[in-house]
C-alpha cells in the first residue's frame, strides 16, 4: 500500500511537468492550447535525433532543444495565438487544435510510425532505483522528474512575484489595458511568457522520451493527462498543479491495483469527480438566488 501511494506520488510530478505549461498559459493569456502535448512531443523528437542521429547526450540536446522551444513560443505567440486572439475565446482553442494536426502528421511524416525512447540514451537511469526499508524500490528518474517539478514550480512563482519582469507578466494577466497605461508593452510580455511555457513543453517532453516510449500521434493523451491536471488542482494555480498532478497520479496508481484497466479509469474517475464538485459550487449560489427570489412574496 506504501509502495502504491509513493509510486502515485512520483508519478504526479511528471504530470505537474507537462501540465505547468498548460495552466501558466492558461493563467497569463487564458488561452488553453491544444497543441501542448503535440509540441512535447516534438521536443522530445528533437532530443531523440540529437541523440541517435548526432550521437549528443539528452542532457547536453536540453541545451539546443530548449532555445528552440522558446524561439517556437515567440513565433507561435506572434503569429498564431495573438492574431487568434482578436477573433474571441474560441478562435485559439481552434487553432491549436489545427496547429496539433499539423505537428502530428509532420511528425509522421519525417518520423515514421515506430515508438522512439530516449532511455537507450541515458544508460540505466531509465530504470535504476533505491530500496527503502520495507522492500520499497524508488525510481531514481522518478525522483529526478518530481525535483525538476517542485524547481520549476517554486521559480516560477518566484519570478512571477519577485521580479519586474514576472510582475509586468501578471499585471498583463490581470488587465492588460491598464498595464499598458504604465509603460508595459503586453505584446512583448505575453511573447516571453509563451517562451517560457514552451521552455517548460521541452523539459516535458524530455521526461516523457526518458521514462517510456512516443510516436507522432501521443500528444493527445498527454494533453489530456495536462488538462486533467490542472483542472484537478486549479486552472492557472502553480502550485495547485503539484497537487492536482499527485491526486491524478494517486488515483492511477490504486486503480491500477484494483483493475488491469483501472490506470487510466481511475484517473478519469477523479478527473471527473473534481469537475462535478467544482461546476455545482459554481451552480449553487446562482440556484439559491433562484429558489429565493421563487420564495419570496410578489
Amino acid at each position: 500500500m506504501i509502495n502504491t501511494l509513493l509510486q502515485g506520488v512520483l508519478l504526479g510530478g511528471y504530470y505537474a511537468v507537462i501540465a505547468c505549461g498548460l495552466s501558466f498559459m492558461f493563467s497569463v493569456m487564458r488561452i488553453i492550447n491544444l497543441a501542448h502535448g503535440s509540441l512535447a512531443i516534438a521536443a522530445a523528437y528533437g532530443l531523440w535525433f540529437l541523440a541517435a542521429k548526432l550521437g549528443i547526450s539528452p542532457f547536453i540536446g536540453l541545451l539546443i532543444v530548449l532555445p528552440v522551444m522558446a524561439a517556437i513560443g515567440w513565433l507561435l505567440q506572434r503569429f498564431i495565438l495573438e492574431r487568434s486572439a482578436r477573433g474571441g475565446a474560441l478562435l485559439p482553442i481552434l487553432t491549436t487544435f489545427g496547429l496539433s494536426i499539423v505537428i502530428d502528421n509532420l511528425l509522421f511524416e519525417q518520423f515514421g510510425a515506430d515508438t522512439r525512447s530516449l532511455a537507450p540514451f541515458i544508460g540505466n537511469l531509465s530504470y535504476a532505483s533505491w530500496q527503502l526499508p520495507g522492500h520499497i524500490f524508488v525510481g531514481k528518474l522518478a525522483v529526478i522528474i518530481m525535483v525538476a517539478a517542485i524547481v520549476i514550480l517554486g521559480g516560477l512563482q518566484l519570478f512571477l512575484r519577485h521580479f519586474a519582469l514576472g510582475r509586468s507578466i501578471r499585471a498583463t494577466a490581470e488587465d492588460p489595458d491598464t498595464a499598458g497605461l504604465v509603460g508595459i508593452d503586453a505584446r512583448r510580455v505575453n511573447a516571453i511568457a509563451t517562451a517560457i511555457t514552451m521552455v517548460t513543453v521541452g523539459i516535458a517532453g524530455a521526461f516523457l522520451a526518458m521514462r517510456a516510449t512516443f510516436s507522432p500521434y501521443a500528444g493527445g493523451p498527454q494533453l489530456l493527462f495536462a488538462f486533467e491536471t490542472a483542472v484537478i488542482g486549479g486552472a492557472g494555480s502553480l502550485w495547485g498543479t503539484l497537487a492536482g498532478g499527485i491526486v491524478l497520479g494517486l488515483a492511477q496508481s490504486a486503480g491500477a491495483q484494483l483493475h488491469p484497466q483501472g490506470f487510466l479509469i481511475g484517473g478519469h474517475l477523479v478527473f471527473l469527480l473534481v469537475l462535478f464538485v467544482r461546476l455545482l459550487q459554481y451552480r449553487l449560489p446562482v440556484a439559491g438566488r433562484i429558489r429565493a427570489l421563487l420564495r419570496s412574496p410578489t
